[in-house]
């Protein structure tokens, strides 16, 4: 038996391991982005000079000034509301049929809409530019922000992040206007059209009817991957159900054939992206060959 007073040698290892688990990860998501504000207020100077020169006048500085009150509440009480003046000093038109909404696809809708060229998605509008693939929290008992991780919604649902992407799908949808268009993932295990989520909570109910034309849905299928769904089975049929039941006119595309094309890019040695996987093509270069 160890004497009183003796301290064992194994003490200051288990000291020094305890602080350094107190001072890691708390949450289940990515630390706060290095250089936040850097990147925030190069993202909006560049989207108001060069991408829509017609935004010139919005003031970055005043922007990042009402995005970053957030960064001193606790990160689980942060609400969608939150954001309504930085929404209110960044918004902007969105131009008649451009919306482009998406799930499961973030990099493909971003390649496809090609910085507003093709179409304007919740990427491609000011206020999801600034803060697209960041993350952000004040540390929970600190005033400094948290750089090792933040919580997603499986720590708490009003966090920093979440809340922000509610508050500008709300605000997206209300602003989107003419033919509606939608990016789903038919290779997506648990479904192409996720019953909830922020297309199904979020982007939906606030669509504007007496604005909206009619919605074209894009079912895509991964090069060389499974076809989990397609038009009009599983959940594409019950995202179809529930927009003819709101009133709205729809229609389904399996593999729209533009982005089909862009995804081949990537895979053009494989046999979906193939010349003679595409009827349309393939019979334009049998007429060419035939005169």
């Amino acid at each position: 038996m160890a004497a009183l007073g003796c301290v064992p040698s194994w003490l200051p290892l288990l000291q020094l391991l305890l602080a350094a688990g107190a001072g890691g990860a708390q949450w289940s998501g990515k630390g706060t982005s290095q250089r936040l504000q850097s990147i925030f207020l190069g993202r909006c100077a560049e989207y108001c000079s060069l991408v829509s020169p017609e935004l010139r006048d919005k003031n970055c500085t005043a922007i990042w000034e009402a995005f970053k009150v957030v960064l001193d509440k606790d990160p689980c009480s942060v609400f969608p509301s939150d954001y309504d003046l930085f929404i209110n000093l960044s918004r902007h038109s969105i131009p008649r049929d451009k919306s482009l909404f998406w799930e499961n696809n973030h990099l493909l809708v971003t390649s496809y809409s090609e910085n507003t060229r093709r179409f304007t998605s919740l990427s491609d509008v000011l206020y999801g530019r600034v803060a697209d693939f960041l993350s952000w929290c004040r540390q929970k008992n600190g005033s400094g922000l948290d750089y090792q991780s933040c919580p997603t919604s499986e720590d708490c649902e009003n966090n920093p992040v979440d809340s922000f992407w509610k508050r500008a799908s709300i605000q997206y949808s209300r602003d989107s206007s003419g033919v509606i268009y939608v990016m789903l993932n038919g290779s997506e295990p648990t479904g192409a059209y996720p019953v909830k989520g922020f297309f199904a909570d979020f982007e939906i109910p606030y669509f504007q009817k007496d604005k909206i034309t009619r919605i074209e849905i894009w079912v895509m299928h991964e090069i060389g991957g499974t076809n989990v769904e397609s038009c009009g089975e599983g959940s594409v049929k019950i995202l179809e159900e529930r927009l003819q039941a709101m009133g709205f006119q729809s229609s389904c595309v399996d593999d729209y054939l533009p982005v089909k094309l862009l995804k081949c890019v990537d895979h053009n040695t494989h046999s979906d992206c193939a010349l003679n996987s595409y009827p349309l093509l393939k019979k334009g270069v049998d007429e060419s060959r035939c005169k």
